[in-house]
């Protein structure tokens, strides 16, 4: 009874076996003891909040920030005692930044509710009581039959059980999982195969047993039990018999499948994963400036309580004639008193930490992020691919990049395999004019005349057409007329392809004169040299990352078993019995070192007892329930021995467009690249090289083929002796996998130190875990490097989500690398935009938005400090209410707002030009202490200069009012804002390079808006308002003309010494930017316009236009010929000239 409590209450969850049972069609035992598993109901939640719980979640995540709930502690010490400001004052403020933030949130997850409902609301179709009933997507239950028909979508994960095919097979498509645009084919079981309606299926009596839900999409154990009549049925299912949620049927009419896993437990929904919060060095040099503002807020609140107590020690300022005690004052506790005191002082100081800077930095980060994919330099025309922002919050981040590791194929390859060369029982061939030809033969027959294959070609290129998961399309194979044109010319056959590798290799084949014509049920179905021939498909080993091979066991026409065998050498030589090793070995090599992808053929002839031994062993381990890839993987190698090899395949993967200019411009920044590959050895130093990689020049070091600890350990410190002797000239150093284990293990700082002396590291054969475990040693080294991590495949997923920075290629290895990526590019060669421009101008524009918010609140607060030296202490605010509400929500948020979001202080294309520029913000150079330290200052010069200006001008003298009032202390307090409001926005303006419209519009409208504001604030009686201490202060202000002095006075003496700073460093110490800037200024490039590029001629409205259009998303791919320059970098025009696409932009570089 307690453990049913206790599993009610959720502390005792009931138990789970290792496996599940599903009655098909929820036909349960009759027994009465029988108790039903409990399954998940089909509804995919991907939201964050409901309802009920989304105010006080989204309150508890806002409140976990210190600035938030700093201000939280400070309106409730407001309320809670008598402070010399209103609550509203950090009240408001903390409502408007804990509101917009909410609202953002809020819609973001309605935005998921409704994609949510959309799906579980879909409409599907369920064999129920002899017929079909149609339901909602969220009602199926696990163990339903589901009928899917062609190009839907399965709303469940599903085993199939029959299609409108004989043999029970059917296409899908897996690209909304992992990309995959290739045809898979799935077959259900032949005993359930057979049952093509939906009156068959509902007589079913039948049993599945499988494995609880886990995330891999491509591996699935169980096994069905089919009741017939007095006997039971066992077969094996595995990942061929499993239909997941989110793929799509195609070339198929119609199956029929049960239910196994739904909801939120299917494969789709355990691969949403959490991916863990990244944090931009940014953010973390503010959380520093913040706690030091803390230390500085506690400080002046600690000694201004202090300087209280010790004015008041004299009797006479204890208690002034003028401000009587109460008795209750008289007799309450000192200690008491003084910690009123200090929370009153606290609260007076309290706006130094800037509430709106994370609200402001997260704005600047969603909108800026827009500018990316916006960006025609980053489109790519071919595939119609636009870069894609999956993160905002680590823009800045990438402009910090200090190491870059990159997959190799399809990143900076085209992953479009091309087949060259094979070696054919020791021969190498050359594919010319579609006929094989032997190294050195010139082949001067006729094209009409075919070559006839001699038979070790022959069985070589059918091992190549039947060893391999090709599919072709299926309007050729289905047609009654087969793959032929209407004028009765065969057309050339259209494959689908898992592996690009084995598409041009089954293409290749079909050239030369074997061609791979279909499958039909379970044969495979081929044409040598015209002749048909169908081979019986028995058995399909699949492939695997640690056997590194696939086969296929198949029955040749005159009734042979035969296993054909591809794979990577270092998987099939060793293997090997008999054939031509050596040469083979020697051309595999040969064709490693011209870059190409190679491929090792083999095959073995089964007697009639090897072949039942292996049936019978296959059978065994795939009906397994446990342990079933250990078992399967003995079976494979049991199989996989004493082969006959064939030959090799050379296939060319030719590099992407600018790949070699994009890592030299990479080096020149000061970045250091690391490709990470599986790839052999060979192979990758060949493209290395070929990519610009490596040098000629460099001095190559290599640490591979280690088998001991040992061994490694001394050729590491052998090669850390020659890096300090050699250390003139640049050195690359390859190492692979195995030998990588070993160095990691117990050598890592040796390893570590050698790599960093390195100009280049190429890792070879590694394994996905491997890429991320190099990244993490990286990132987590003593001088914390910003890394990225760059890839196009579900293999590249671990280190891209590892490195601070992950970029997904868009190529043809799927798109899961593009899901889990921060940032997505459709080319290599995009990097170089968007760590040179786009990474320089996040960083530059956020370092200056976080030092400038912390340098106006200086400027804001220290007044109110100096201020309590002039009125004994007593808590007096200098300000009024309204204005310290206001002054970072309206009067100084919107110039720096947008001056984050458009400021380019160099121009785009000389920042793409000039990779080196890049050198001058790495290591956070913009955000490290002595920048901090001397905004720091400044704001506390100014702040002096605002007072003690403020008050030898006017302060002493009491007639300068044109009505012959006294100068008050509203009205000083008044000329200390206006001078502040004035100055901090000049000063702003001080650090814009770029100006557009908008930014001459936000600058000098603040400045307008607050004398606008002002007037009206004081110039009315506002009956809501209990007390109206500014009436008509503002406008008496104004109507002094010693006060219009002082105020241009004040603020000429403040942004003087900086001006005077900047012009005395730009001229006696520039750095390579300021260099850059005159060169620009030089070259005459000319900001003038803004947002999108326009010719002279058009209309001035067009500007205005532009940014309508680019805030709509309508200024795309369709306008790159109006401009060469980016929309993303904010491109601007010369009134007279317009740039062209082909026309070079003018930067003299």
């Amino acid at each position: 009874m307690l453990r049913w409590v206790r599993q009610q209450l959720g502390f005792d969850p009931p138990h789970q076996s290792d496996t599940r049972t599903i009655y098909i069609a929820n036909r349960f035992p009759q027994h009465g003891h029988y108790v039903p598993q409990k399954f998940a109901d089909n509804r995919i939640i991907s939201s964050k909040y409901t309802v009920w719980n989304f105010v006080p979640k989204n309150l508890f995540e806002q409140f976990r920030r210190v600035a938030n709930f700093y201000f939280l502690i400070i309106f409730l010490v407001q309320l809670m005692i008598d402070t010399p400001t209103s609550p509203i004052t950090s009240g408001l403020p903390l409502f408007f930044v804990i509101t917009v933030t909410a609202i953002k949130q809020g819609y973001e997850d309605w935005l998921r509710h409704k994609a949510d409902n959309e799906v579980n609301g879909a409409p599907v179709y369920v064999v129920r009581s002899g017929g079909l009933v149609k339901t909602r997507s969220k009602n199926i239950r696990v163990g339903d039959i589901v009928r899917v028909a062609k190009d839907e979508t399965f709303p469940v994960d599903l085993v199939l059980l029959s299609s409108d095919r004989v043999d029970g097979s059917c296409h899908v498509t897996t690209a909304s999982l992992d990309g995959e645009t290739n045809l898979k084919t799935h077959v259900a079981v032949p005993e359930t195969a057979v049952l093509q309606s939906v009156a068959n299926l509902d007589k079913l009596v039948a049993v599945i047993e499988c494995q609880q839900p886990e995330a891999d999409l491509y591996r699935f154990v169980g096994r069905i039990t089919i009741s017939q009549q007095t006997e039971e049925i066992v077969r094996p299912l595995g990942p061929e018999s499993l239909l997941l949620r989110g793929a799509r049927l195609k070339n198929t009419k119609e199956i029929f499948g049960v239910a196994v896993y739904t909801g939120m437990e299917t494969k789709m929904a355990l691969n949403y994963k959490s991916k863990s919060q990244k944090r931009s060095a940014v953010e973390k040099s503010m959380n520093s400036f913040l706690i030091i503002y803390l230390i500085i807020l506690l400080f002046e609140a600690i000694l201004s309580t202090i300087l209280k107590y010790a004015w008041q020690a004299e009797e006479k300022w204890d208690e002034p004639w003028y401000n009587g005690k109460t008795e209750h004052e008289r007799n309450s506790s000192k200690i008491l008193r003084f910690i009123s005191d200090f929370l009153a002082f606290l609260v007076l100081y309290n706006f130094i930490i800037p509430i709106s800077l994370y609200v402001t930095v997260e704005m600047q980060k969603f909108l800026g992020s827009f500018f990316i994919g916006w960006d025609l330099d980053l489109y790519h025309e071919e595939t119609n691919q636009r870069a894609q922002v999956n993160t905002s919050d680590l823009n800045e981040e990438l402009g910090q990049v200090e190491y870059v590791f990159t997959d190799k194929t399809g990143t900076l390859t085209e992953n479009e395999m091309q087949f060259r060369e094979c070696s054919i029982n020791g021969i190498k061939y050359q594919e010319v004019n579609g006929k094989l030809t032997p190294e050195g033969f010139s082949e001067d027959s006729p094209d009409g005349n075919r070559h006839s294959l001699m038979k070790e070609e022959e069985l070589f290129l059918k091992a190549v057409c039947l060893c391999h998961t090709v599919q072709i399309n299926a309007d050729q194979t289905d047609g009654a007329d087969g793959p032929w044109h209407a004028n009765g010319i065969a057309a050339p056959l259209e494959y689908y392809a898992s592996s690009p590798d084995e598409k041009a290799l089954v293409e290749a084949a079909s050239r030369v004169g074997v061609v791979f014509t279909g499958t039909s049920g379970d044969s495979m179905e081929i044409k040598s040299l015209g002749k048909p021939e169908r081979y019986k498909l028995l058995h399909v080993l699949e492939f695997d990352p640690n056997r590194r091979r696939m086969s296929v066991i198949v029955e040749s026409p005159s009734g042979e078993k035969l296993l054909f065998t591809k794979g990577a050498e270092s998987s099939i030589l060793p293997r090997s019995k008999s054939g031509e090793i050596d040469k083979t070995r020697i051309h595999v090599d040969e064709f490693a070192l011209k870059g190409l992808r190679t491929l090792c053929v083999a095959y073995r002839r089964f007697t009639p007892e090897e072949y039942q031994e292996v049936g019978k062993r296959l059978h065994e381990a795939r009906t397994a329930l446990q342990q079933r890839e250990e078992r399967l993987a003995d079976v494979f190698n049991f199989i996989e021995r004493d082969l006959e090899l064939l030959g090799a395949t050379g296939v060319e993967d030719k590099l992407q467009e600018k790949v070699q200019e994009t890592i030299e411009a990479l080096r020149l920044a000061g970045i250091k690249v690391w490709v990470l590959t599986g790839d052999k050895h060979e192979t990758a130093v060949s493209v290395s090289l070929s990519c610009g990689h490596f040098h000629r020049t460099m001095n190559i070091l290599e640490l591979v083929q280690h088998k001991s600890d040992s061994t490694c350990a001394e050729q590491l410190r052998q090669l850390a002796k020659r890096i300090k002797e050699d250390h003139v000239i640049q050195h690359g150093l390859v190492v692979d996998g195995t030998s990588l284990s070993l160095a990691l293990r117990e050598h890592e700082k040796l390893f570590m130190d050698v790599c960093k002396n390195c100009s280049a590291v190429l890792c070879c054969r590694m394994a996905p875990l491997q890429k991320a475990k190099v990244v993490r040693l990286l990132k987590t080294s003593p001088e914390k490097p910003i890394t990225l991590a760059i890839g196009d495949g579900a293999n590249d997923v671990s280190m891209i989500q590892e490195a601070h920075v992950g970029i997904g290629i868009m190529g043809k290895e799927g798109r899961q690398a593009v899901r889990n990526s921060d940032y997505a590019i459709a080319r290599f060669k995009f990097l170089s935009k968007l760590l040179f421009v786009h990474g320089h101008f996040y960083y530059i524009r956020i370092a200056t938005l976080v030092q400038y918010f912390f340098y106006k609140n200086v400027c804001f607060i220290t007044p109110q400090f100096l201020y309590q030296f002039f009125c004994l202490f007593s808590q007096q605010t200098l300000y009024d209410s309204v204005y310290l509400t206001l002054y970072n929500i309206c009067f100084t948020s919107l110039p720096v707002l947008i001056y984050s979001l458009f400021e380019q202080h160099v121009h785009p294309h000389v920042l793409q030009s000039k990779p080196v520029l890049y050198r001058d913000i790495s290591k956070n150079a913009h955000l490290g202490f002595k920048p901090f330290l001397y905004w720091t200052i400044l704001g506390f010069f100014h702040a002096f200069v605002f007072f003690y200006g403020s008050y030898l001008l006017m302060g002493e003298d009491t007639s300068l009012l044109g009505n012959g009032q006294m100068f008050g202390n509203w009205t000083f307090g008044t000329l200390v804002f206006t001078v502040m409001v004035i100055t901090v926005t000049m000063k702003m303006a001080l650090e814009t390079h770029f100006w557009t419209w908008i930014n001459h519009f936000v600058t000098w409208g603040s400045i307008v808006f607050y004398f606008i504001f002002s007037l009206f604030y004081g110039g009315i009686i506002w009956p809501f308002l209990h007390t109206q201490d500014m009436y008509f202060v503002f406008v008496q202000l104004l109507s002094s003309g010693s006060a219009w002095f002082a105020i241009i006075l004040i603020v000429v003496a403040c942004l003087f010494l900086d001006v005077v700073k900047k012009v005395l460093y730009r001229h006696l110490q520039p750095t390579s930017t300021e260099k850059a800037q005159l060169t620009e200024a030089g070259s005459g490039i000319n900001c003038l316009d803004s947002m999108c590029c326009v010719s002279a001629g058009e209309a001035a409205g067009a500007s205005l236009r532009g940014v309508l259009e680019r805030v709509t998303g309508r200024c795309g791919a369709g306008r790159p010929s109006r401009c060469g320059i980016s929309l993303g970098s904010l491109c601007c025009r010369r009134l007279s000239y317009k740039l062209e696409p082909e026309e070079p932009a003018a930067v003299d570089v």
